[in-house]
């Protein structure tokens, strides 16, 4: 399924199409509905430039104490590499 939203829409609400990519993007982020990687590619951007996307509109990047764990045992892994 697709939405197909009009160039005149997106010129009503003053948004180029990439704009809008971004706006939804960081909302569904926002909402957990889209994680960071899912939102920005979505959204078309790096890593960095979707952050910055975030801190601009006062988003913050959701990070949990499951994220966490994950962190710590991959460095633990690291660490028994060297």
């Amino acid at each position: 399924m697709s939405i197909v939203i009009s160039d005149e829409l997106l010129r009503a609400a003053a948004y180029t199409e990439q704009n809008f990519r971004i706006e939804l993007a960081v909302h569904l982020y926002d909402l957990e509905r889209l994680s960071m990687g899912q939102a920005r590619n979505f959204a078309g951007l790096d890593q960095i430039s979707f952050q910055r996307e975030l801190a601009r509109r006062g988003v913050y990047i959701k990070y949990g104490e499951e994220q966490l764990e994950e962190d710590l045992k991959a460095i633990e892994e690291m660490k028994q590499l060297r």
